[in-house]
């Protein structure tokens, strides 16, 4: 069977770990943006990763980077036909609390605007 065809545009969502992500792709091969919001200096007392910590932090930050990412790509509705056409989001290797963040916002955005959804381990992700 193969996999669905996909469109033109994909919104990658990575947070598997300690980094917030959003980039939209085009085609593949054109990043049309890309955000990053580092939770370095929140675990820093820690000396490392605290996935509690990591997790609330993509709470607060999915909705400023996600809007960051569209305005930088030059979309105003993510589904009208200049927008997306599909949503991916790691699914794996990474802190869990953190993970379900962001295949939770992917899903839902997927579903609210009625796009593809794609689920892939960190290590087939191009997005990231």
């Amino acid at each position: 069977m193969g996999d669905p065809p996909l469109g033109n545009t994909i919104l990658g969502v990575e947070t598997s770990c300690d980094e917030t992500a959003i980039a939209v792709v085009e085609r593949a091969t054109v990043v049309r943006s890309s955000v990053v919001s580092s939770q370095v200096e929140q675990h820093a007392e820690f000396g490392g990763v605290v996935p509690e910590i990591a997790g609330r932090a993509h709470v607060r930050e999915l909705v400023p980077v996600l809007a960051e990412a569209l305005a930088t790509a030059g979309i105003d509705d993510a589904a009208g036909p200049d927008g997306v056409d599909a949503v991916a989001a790691t699914t794996g290797p990474g802190l869990v609390g953190s993970l379900l963040v962001g295949v939770s916002a992917a899903k839902a955005l997927s579903l609210v605007l009625s796009l593809i959804h794609i689920s892939e381990p960190t290590r087939r992700t191009p997005i990231s």
